[in-house]
């Protein structure tokens, strides 16, 4: 993690790495959904303008949204554990890098749709529309219900790498992991962790779609 996401990179290496890595989680999620999409995949099989608005909506939305959300979570995490207190940093990193990320996620969005209504009129050019569909959109895209949902897990899987690493320094993988071996500990305990996190997630976003019924 370190070599790959360490502050001190040139910029355009940092954001190439943070680019493979938003592209790597993104695109296995994207064929998962046309896979599970009935009827889509024979959809955008026919061309056309069904794919070319898929497409335009994965480049210009999605990827740039899951491309940023990384971004900042990996300097966030690099700067952080770059200091002498890295220990201390890493298990801070444990609790705080999921949360903040899909906070990012959800500030982006609002952004977005705002601008949508704006300046393409989207939600009838309504912004206070926009804004009272951001939530039970999102929430839908927790419970992998639309495309949304692809970015959204796209991000979650870039956590992994940070949870590793942030269980590798903190030199703590919990009880569970303490009889695996030393660098695999650390992979599991970040895929316990970055899976609890989803459980909550989900559970949060079908409490969020109830109350909008």
């Amino acid at each position: 993690m370190e070599r790959y996401f360490s502050p001190y990179l040139p910029a355009l290496e940092f954001a190439r790495n943070t680019l493979i890595v938003s592209l790597l989680g993104l695109v296995p999620l994207l064929g998962l959904f046309v896979a599970l999409t009935p009827g889509f995949a024979s959809h955008l099989a026919k061309g056309g303008p069904a794919l070319a608005m898929f497409l335009r909506q994965v480049l210009t939305n999605g990827l740039p949204v899951v491309f940023l959300v990384n971004f900042v979570g990996f300097f966030t995490f690099a700067t952080v554990t770059a200091k002498p207190s890295r220990f201390r940093m890493s298990r801070c990193a444990i609790l705080l890098d999921l949360p903040l990320r899909v906070a990012l996620f959800f500030a982006l969005h609002v952004v977005i749709y705002v601008l949508s209504a704006d300046f393409f009129g989207s939600f009838g050019g309504s912004k206070s529309t926009a804004l009272r569909v951001v939530a039970p959109t999102l929430a839908r895209s927790a419970l992998f219900e639309n495309i949304s949902g692809t970015y959204l897990y796209a991000v979650v899987l870039a956590s992994l790498p940070v949870y590793a690493s942030a269980f590798r320094n903190a030199d703590s993988c919990g009880f569970a992991t303490q009889s695996l071996p030393r660098g695999f500990a650390p992979w599991l305990s970040a895929l316990i962790a970055c899976s609890a996190f989803v459980i909550i997630l989900t559970a949060l976003a079908q409490l969020i779609i109830r109350l909008q019924g």
